[in-house]
């Protein structure tokens, strides 16, 4: 199944890094958060990607034309360092299909573009690519085709330690209640797509606003409920979280290195 991966923002919020390079290509830990989201789609067997470049897209190109296996596995050096033999690969299998879809396309817009690059896959998968979860991703495909749906989406806890507030109409705060114990619910972020989908999607809408409005009206855009682990990066403080984690050898979404993927709340 072919993942598409929005790669194109400007990334505004995470002005430290991405005033650089793209979000996508800020590391958590040695590794670009994109590459950490490869990996996962990847381990569940789905390896064939189509980016969706826009501002300085070409750190992309540049960052896997010059990918060294080498460095991210296992290798004996021998013949003074004239030959190389990996012990294991992580990209060796992938399809990476890279397409300028314009400096400042939304995200709609840019699924668009990559239309013919889908060819005649009924389904596809897609990401924002700047968040990180440990959903065991079968069980969203496996919903998205038991509710026969053209759009599904993973259905996240907000990951701000924020408190909700309920005000009545004279200003009088009738409760205070941390986010965790709320029942708020955001998109994660994470997508399952019929190819119907552009189909809904007219010039210029943006995805989540009039082609989600549609599939609402008729009852064909379905979110599975996800309470494991789920993170962003759309803030200099989110990033430093996740490099915190992975520092500690507490990166839950590193599905690839054996840690169990939690399943969805449909």
């Amino acid at each position: 199944m072919k993942v598409v991966l929005f790669c194109g923002g400007l990334g505004l919020r995470l002005r430290e890094h991405s005033d650089r390079i793209p979000k996508p290509m800020v590391p958590v830990g040695p590794r670009p958060i994109l590459l950490h989201i490869m990996r996962y789609y990847a381990h569940f067997g789905h390896k064939d990607f189509i980016l969706c470049l826009g501002w300085s897209g070409e750190i992309f190109k540049e960052y896997f034309l010059n990918y060294n296996e080498a460095l991210s596995n296992d290798f004996v050096l021998s013949n003074s360092g004239k030959n190389v033999e990996l012990l294991s690969q992580d990209i060796h299998d992938w399809s990476i299909t890279f397409v300028n879809t314009g400096l400042r396309a939304n995200i709609a817009q840019r699924l668009k573009a990559v239309r013919d690059h889908i060819g005649d896959d009924e389904v596809f998968l897609a990401n924002y690519a700047d968040d990180l979860t440990d959903l065991h991703l079968p069980d969203m495909i496996d919903f998205f085709h038991q509710k026969q749906a053209v759009g599904a989406f993973l259905s996240v806890r907000p990951a701000q330690s924020f408190h909700t507030v309920s005000v009545d109409d004279t200003g009088v705060v009738r409760a205070v209640t941390a986010i965790d114990d709320s029942d708020i619910w955001v998109n994660g972020g994470y997508f399952v797509f019929h190819r119907d989908i552009f189909d809904h999607i007219g010039d210029g809408e943006e995805l989540v606003e009039e082609p989600f409005r549609r599939l609402i009206a008729d009852q064909r855009l379905v979110s599975m409920k996800h309470d494991g682990f789920w993170g962003c990066m759309d803030t200099y403080k989110e990033k430093q979280r996740l490099d915190d984690m992975y520092a500690q050898g507490d990166a839950p979404w590193e599905v690839w290195n054996g840690k169990q993927s939690a399943p969805g709340l449909a």
